[in-house]
C-alpha cells in the first residue's frame, strides 16, 4: 500500500525537510508500505520552494508544487490533490506539530472503510485566541450542517482514494473543504492522537483576517441555513413591531394625553435598520459568491511543479 502525505507549506524552509524525513522513516517501518509526498509551496516569502526543490531532486517520490500567489491553507490543500497517487492520502502541517509516529492511526482507520478521518488531539499547543477561534469555527460548522456533530476537526486528517478523487471536482473559489466532503460522504470518523507537539521553529501564520475568511466560507457555503435564519429573524421582528405598534395605539386610545416617545421610535427604527442592513449584507454575500463562482475564478494557480510528470501544471 502506498501512503501519500500532502503538506501545504508556508514559511517552512527551516522545518519541512525534518518533517519529510521523519514521516518517510515512519511509513517505511511497515512491511510492504511505500510513500509519496506532495509538498505545496503556498507562495512562501522565504526559501521554502528551494528546500522542496532539493528534496524533489534527491527523491523522485516527492512531488513539488508552487502556487503563483498565497491562497491560504485550504486552497493549498486542494492544490495537492491532482498529484495524489497513493491508496490513502494523509494531510499534515509543515511545522512538526503533528506526530509522524501516529500516522498509521489515520491510515488504518481509512482502510477499515472510512472516507475521511480526523486526528483528535487531547491538548493542542496553540494560543488561547486560536483555540477560541477553533471552537467558534466548530460551532458554526455544526450549526449550518457542514460538520457532523461530535466529530472534531483538525488539519491532521486522512482521505480515502474515493474521497480524494471527489474533492478534485470541487471548483468553488470560496473554499470550504470540510463542508464539501461532508456533502460527499457520511463515513467520517475521529482517531485519538496522543500529543500535539511544539513547533520545530517559527510561529503560526493564521491571522485574524484568515480566520474571518474561513468563518465566512463555513457560514455561507453548502447551506441555506444562514439566510433562512435571517428570514426567521425578520419575521419575528415584524411580529414584534406589529405588537408594539398595537400597544402604542391602544395606549393612545386609553389615555389621549400620553405623548408618543421620540426615543422609543428612534430605537425601533435603528433596530429595524440594523436588521435590514445585516440581511442585505448576507444576501449580497450569497449573490457575490455565486457571481464569482460562475465567473470561473480559480481556487489557485500553479506556477511550477517538480516530479509531477513532464510539464504538467494543473490549476484549480
Amino acid at each position: 500500500m502506498t501512503v501519500t502525505v500532502a503538506i501545504p507549506c508556508y514559511r517552512s524552509a527551516d522545518t519541512i525537510a525534518a518533517v519529510v524525513a521523519e514521516v518517510k522513516k515512519e511509513i517505511l517501518l511497515r512491511d510492504g508500505a511505500d510513500y509519496q509526498f506532495v509538498l505545496v509551496n503556498d507562495c512562501s516569502p522565504d526559501d521554502t520552494f528551494g528546500v522542496i526543490r532539493s528534496l524533489a531532486e534527491s527523491d523522485k517520490k516527492i512531488v513539488g508544487v508552487s502556487l503563483s500567489r498565497n491562497c491560504g491553507q485550504e486552497a493549498a490543500t486542494l492544490a495537492a490533490l491532482p498529484f495524489v497517487s497513493g491508496d490513502v492520502c494523509v494531510f499534515m502541517d509543515d511545522d512538526g506539530q503533528h506526530p509522524a509516529d501516529e500516522i498509521y492511526k489515520l491510515v488504518d482507520k481509512v482502510t477499515e472503510g472510512y472516507d475521511l478521518v480526523y486526528g483528535r488531539f487531547y491538548e493542542k499547543h496553540h494560543s488561547a485566541g486560536k483555540k477560541m477561534f477553533s471552537r467558534i469555527h466548530n460551532a458554526i460548522s455544526e450549526f449550518n450542517g457542514t460538520k457532523i456533530k461530535g466529530v472534531a476537526l483538525s488539519s491532521y486528517f486522512a482521505l480515502s482514494k474515493f474521497c480524494a478523487k471527489q474533492l478534485v471536482n470541487y471548483r468553488s473559489p470560496f473554499v470550504s473543504r470540510g463542508g464539501y466532503m461532508m456533502a460527499v460522504t457520511a463515513k467520517v470518523a475521529n482517531v485519538d492522537i496522543s500529543v500535539h507537539r511544539e513547533r520545530i521553529s517559527g510561529s503560526s501564520s493564521y491571522t485574524f483576517k484568515k480566520m474571518m475568511a474561513m468563518w465566512t466560507s463555513s457560514f455561507t457555503n453548502f447551506t441555506m441555513k444562514p439566510i433562512r435564519a435571517a428570514t426567521g429573524i425578520g419575521a419575528l421582528t415584524a411580529v414584534a413591531g406589529f405588537i408594539y405598534g398595537l400597544y402604542l395605539i391602544i395606549r393612545k386610545l386609553v389615555n389621549p394625553d400620553v405623548a408618543l416617545g421620540f426615543t422609543s421610535i428612534m430605537a425601533v427604527m435603528l433596530l429595524l435598520g440594523g436588521l435590514i442592513m445585516i440581511m442585505l449584507g448576507l444576501l449580497g454575500e450569497y449573490i457575490g459568491r455565486t457571481y464569482m463562482t460562475v465567473s470561473n475564478m480559480p481556487q489557485y494557480v500553479v506556477r511550477e511543479t517538480l516530479n509531477a510528470g513532464g510539464d504538467d501544471i494543473r490549476n484549480g
